[in-house]
């Protein structure tokens, strides 16, 4: 299994401070997830039961397998998936790690309003 490192360095929004390391590490994650097609793919793993097939997400998001595979790559690249080699396709999941950083990294509750 060929996996990158999960998001490490990022800094709650509502830390009191956050250093330029951790507000870029930050926002390379959110850009990770700045397109709709890359957010759609998170959506799919995240209510599958196990690593889904890059041949099983062409259809349900309506681009070809290469455009998927640039994706998918660029959400890896950003720490947030798994990528598992079966045979000649690969399996994609949302690593826990990475899903429970970006939930801290994202939680503003009791911070404004």
């Amino acid at each position: 299994m060929t996996i990158t490192e999960p998001v490490s360095c990022c800094g709650p929004l509502a830390a009191l401070t956050l250093s330029n390391v951790e507000a870029s590490a930050t926002a390379e994650v959110f850009k990770a997830l700045a397109d709709p097609a890359r957010v759609r793919i998170v959506n799919v793993l995240a209510t599958s039961g196990e690593p889904v097939c890059v041949c099983n997400l062409t259809e349900p998001l309506g681009l070809s397998q290469p455009t998927v595979s640039h994706h998918l790559k660029k959400l890896t690249d950003a720490g947030l998936l798994a990528r598992e080699q079966r045979g000649k396709w690969a399996y994609f999941s949302l690593r826990r790690d990475a899903v429970e950083k970006l939930a801290a990294v994202a939680d503003l509750k009791g911070v404004c309003c």
